[in-house]
């Protein structure tokens, strides 16, 4: 069983000491299959398959002793990829040493949340709500498969998954807006604010109601939002993504800091359609 309490102490030295997060929401959240090092009673190592992507983090104290290239052999033998947070030199350095090649890139990107923005254009028939906890949640879990039918880790969300976030002191469902037509929820997008910072955290929209400018429309409608209570909003979005990357950056997002996932060579990548990665972030 992990120890939650520690492994938050170890991934918020980490992300002191690096500059950027080593461990994705969903692996403090849910940790599956764990693979830790203690010493002295304290975790000083520790590493997870997660959703088909490994990720590993080593206390800044206890690097260079070989227990990140322990760790990476032995996620390596449940997966065939690895996320590098940061995409930082010491991972970079770890994952060409074992003959891994750079795969999918997942981009970060940030505005400033006062700059301007232009009026959200809505689709003929579609209406704007919040997220109401206790009702929408199957709705909403519907419409994110559809709509993340092909990410890797978006698409595979439950309804623990969805409980777990409403339990997370961040959850504000005045941030969680769900477009809807006819009676029918149609796209949605949430938004988050932790350590003082704003995230468009998930955008989707229904495959078969998509067009007119919905998922742009509802992206203005949550950047309203977090305007007045942030002064930075984040998000995260393939590479691969080139539509979603033109509008955020129309929007006056640029480009931060990549994550970048190590894979075996020769091993394909999923595709990819998500305007985020999360759950992975």
């Amino acid at each position: 069983m992990v120890d939650r309490q520690q492994l938050h102490a170890l991934a918020g030295a980490a992300q002191r000491t690096d500059g950027v997060a080593p461990l994705s929401e969903q692996s403090l959240l849910a940790p599956r299959d764990p693979v830790e090092r203690v010493e002295g009673g304290v975790l000083v190592a520790y590493a997870t398959p997660g959703d088909g992507t490994g990720e590993l983090v080593v206390a800044p104290g206890a690097r260079r002793r070989g227990l990140g290239r322990g760790l990476l052999e032995e996620l390596l033998t449940r997966t065939d990829r690895v996320w590098a947070h940061g995409d930082l030199p010491a991972a970079q350095a770890l994952a060409q040493a074992r003959g891994l090649v750079r795969g999918r890139v997942l981009h970060q990107l940030g505005r400033r949340a006062a700059e301007p923005l232009p009026a959200p254009t809505w689709p003929a028939g579609v209406e704007v709500r919040t997220f109401v906890p206790g009702r929408d949640e199957d709705a909403w879990l519907a419409v994110n498969a559809r709509a993340f039918a092909h990410h890797p880790e978006q698409g595979r969300w439950t309804a623990d998954d969805l409980a777990a976030r409403e339990g997370e002191a961040w959850f504000d469902p005045a941030g969680f807006f769900l477009a809807v037509r006819d009676g029918q929820v149609v796209g949605f997008h949430w938004t988050k604010i932790e350590a003082g910072v704003g995230e468009v955290y998930v955008v989707g929209v229904d495959p078969g109601a998509g067009g007119g400018g919905l998922g742009r429309a509802l992206t203005i409608r949550g950047l309203e939002h977090l305007a007045g209570q942030v002064e930075q909003v984040l998000l995260y979005v393939d590479e691969d993504n080139p539509r979603a990357l033109g509008m955020y950056e129309r929007l006056g997002f640029t480009r931060r800091t990549a994550d970048v996932t190590y894979v075996l060579e020769g091993e394909a990548q999923p595709p990819t359609t998500a305007s985020r990665s999360p759950v992975t972030r």
